[in-house]
């Protein structure tokens, strides 16, 4: 006989602090799911396909049939450890093979038959309404190192971090932007390549509360394309030390600030 799982208990809304997952593959996760990876943390939780609050366990994505490991557990479950008064709410929206150019207000990604930015901006919407968005974690680019679109990436960057910030009315939500894969014995980074990881990089200067997570010695899959399991939770170990440096230097500043 089936039964009904329990509704999940949620926290007061201040206390609900919630991670908005934005991107391509990388952030969607594509490393192997072993069974640790299916235990979840008693206080991080994941909205699932049909937008309901449930124990947070890989693949947190569904964005494609290989969904898998991901960084998002990992940081997701540092961040609850750092304060035992929270719980945290990891809100999927990255798609796989999304070109920046699909994040935008009303464009189709016929991939995932889906809308990736008005789906982030719903999903999010509703997962403020039980909580508050403490941060935004961010994996692309791949799909624009080509010649041309490189050259469009920093200016569409730009404007696609504005407008998520303004629609989620959200002006000084911290956004930490991984960097694309440099795996061991790849070739060198094509020019296109290397526009993107600048723009990643200018991203930290042009806009307040923006940090920057390395991916140096992190491994593949065979694919060559995405980053393995046990890469993937290094990698949310460096977002999660991206977000803590930056939310340590604005309460610095903040602080700064109130005794003048």
């Amino acid at each position: 006989m089936l039964f009904a799982a329990e509704p999940v208990k949620l926290p007061p809304k201040e206390k609900f602090h919630l991670v908005l997952l934005t991107g391509q593959s990388n952030m969607a996760g594509r490393g192997v799911v072993t069974p640790e990876d299916k235990v979840p943390h008693p206080r991080v939780l994941m909205q699932n396909k049909a937008g309901e609050w449930v124990p947070a366990v890989d693949p947190v994505h569904y964005d494609k049939s290989m969904a898998g490991v991901g960084p998002a557990r990992t940081f997701a479950n540092l961040l609850a450890d750092s304060d035992p008064s929270i719980t945290v709410g990891l809100v999927p929206a990255a798609c796989g093979g999304s070109p920046i150019s699909s994040w935008e207000p009303g464009k189709k990604w016929e991939q995932t038959n889906s809308h990736p930015y008005d789906d982030a901006i719903a999903r999010a919407r509703k997962a403020m309404q039980d909580g508050t968005l403490k941060v935004i974690l961010f994996h692309q680019g791949e799909a624009d190192c080509g010649d041309a679109p490189s050259k469009l990436y920093h200016d569409r960057l730009l404007t696609f971090f504005k407008s998520l910030r303004t629609e989620l009315d959200a002006p000084e939500v911290p956004i930490i932007i991984g960097q694309l894969s440099k795996f061991p014995g790849s070739k060198p980074w094509s020019e296109g390549k290397k526009r993107v990881d600048a723009a990643h990089r200018a991203m930290t200067q042009e806009l307040p509360n923006v940090g920057f997570a390395e991916s140096d010695g992190l491994t593949q899959n065979p694919d060559n394309i995405h980053f393995d399991a046990e890469s993937q939770k290094e990698f949310g170990k460096r977002y999660y030390e991206a977000f803590r440096q930056l939310r340590a230097s604005t309460h610095a500043t903040d602080s700064g600030a109130s005794e003048r």
